[in-house]
């Protein structure tokens, strides 16, 4: 079997990592328990997390085993790397509901019976700390100096850095710590952000253990604009399919840049690399249907086969001309909220296809927004029931944003 190291290189994924050479042995020769975590701030994954799943079904079909830890602890905290401003405190009840909800969603991607893999919850043990004997033991090993180099906290320093937060890197170094001593793990492996933090382990580890363990990091998953995508908390694509509709994760996916759909390809999907090399051969329209693919597959992998079914029959009925499809996205609304005249503006506001008034403007008067296929040029039109042909509209924001309102 290739060892999974180069499956990971060629497919872009790694960033960087402690000792190349080491590693690559390591992991082609024996089976390594290495471990992902995931703070608990959302009650679902997103299409950015989703690089990390994927990561771990590569290196669990290699043999090794994978320890997803939910931070159950951490998130108490809130992890400052790449953040403004410190994250919102969140309550026991939510980050514990949090965590259930990811403890669901990776199930779905990960085998975790008895030698496979291995969920863990750093609640078990981060919140039975005493204070005291932690500094002693941990605390001692960090130098202040040293973690104020780091970017997670350098950049940090002029809006102001709570020692709260501070102590951040010390939690999730005495993961590694933990999940070593009970499980041998050996390997942490991260987004390219936490870098500094997982180092942190690497070396804690080493120190107090007097063993090699080793740290990797992938990339996160951006757009060739340099935009993270899929992971944000403003417009994130969520793998909960009550929060963000598989026909919506269809649409977002095929509508990507054509710089990126390859990279996507290999990232996302578990296509195999000469295959996905024969689209990489296409060029200008010819690329949609590699996006097609694209979308297709991520779909159905995250779920299911006939919900991709759906989002593409729903995708060749609207850009075909048909908006005959039951996939798209829909809103039902009393037909009672439509006995006095409705402005089209409040309308998409409500639906949350515009965020304000003069963007909604903007769009209408440059043709921009259309109703049942008809394009609408007045910002100040207002819609009764008797603009509803069997009880629905169709609207068109720009030329791949649909919206079915639905009377009941």
């Amino acid at each position: 079997m290739e060892n999974v190291f180069d499956v990971l290189s060629e497919r872009g994924y790694l960033d960087q990592c402690t000792y190349e050479d080491e590693l690559r042995e390591m992991l082609g020769k024996e089976s390594v328990t290495f471990y992902v975590g995931f703070d608990a701030t959302a009650d679902s994954l997103t299409l950015g997390h989703f690089i990390q799943i994927r990561v771990m079904q590569h290196m669990q079909r290699a043999g090794h085993i994978p320890i997803a830890l939910l931070g159950g602890g951490t998130t108490t905290i809130g992890d400052p790397s790449g953040k403004s401003d410190m994250r919102t405190l969140m309550d026991r009840e939510t980050i514990n509901y949090n965590a259930q909800r990811f403890k669901e969603q990776i199930s779905n991607f990960l085998d975790f019976s008895e030698g496979k893999g291995i969920i863990e919850n750093n609640a078990d043990w981060l919140l039975k700390l005493n204070f005291l004997d932690f500094v002693r033991e941990i605390g001692v090993h960090f130098s202040v100096n040293r973690m104020l180099q780091f970017d997670c906290y350098k950049n940090r320093m002029e809006q102001g850095l709570t020692f709260f937060e501070f102590s951040y890197m010390l939690m999730q170094s005495y993961d590694f710590l933990y999940l070593y001593r009970k499980h041998h793990c050996k390997l942490q492996v991260g987004g390219s952000d936490q870098w500094s933090n997982i180092l942190g382990g690497y070396e804690l580890v080493r120190k107090l253990e007097n063993d090699k363990v080793y740290a990797m990091t992938f990339k996160l998953l951006t757009t060739a604009a340099g935009i993270k995508m899929g992971k944000t908390m403003a417009g994130a694509i969520w793998l909960d399919k009550e929060k963000t509709t598989p026909y919506e994760m269809f649409q977002y996916l095929r509508n990507c840049d054509d710089r990126d759909v390859i990279k996507f390809m290999k990232l996302l999907t578990m296509l195999p690399l000469d295959k996905i090399a024969e689209y990489e051969k296409l060029e200008g329209a010819e690329l949609n249907r590699a996006k097609e693919v694209l979308a297709y597959e991520v779909v159905k992998d995250i779920h299911g086969e006939e919900a991709a079914k759906s989002a593409l029959d729903a995708s060749h009925s609207l850009f075909g001309g048909k908006k005959d499809s039951d996939d798209i996205p829909s809103t039902e609304m009393t037909s009672d909220k439509f006995n006095e005249p409705v402005g089209i503006l409040n309308l998409m506001t409500e639906l949350g296809l515009i965020k304000t008034n003069s963007e909604g403007r903007r769009l209408i008067t440059q043709g921009g927004v259309s109703i049942d296929d008809k394009k609408i040029s007045d910002p100040k039109l207002e819609l009764t029931k008797d603009d509803f042909k069997n009880g629905e509209i169709i609207i068109r924001k720009g030329k791949k944003v649909y919206h079915k309102v639905i009377l009941k």
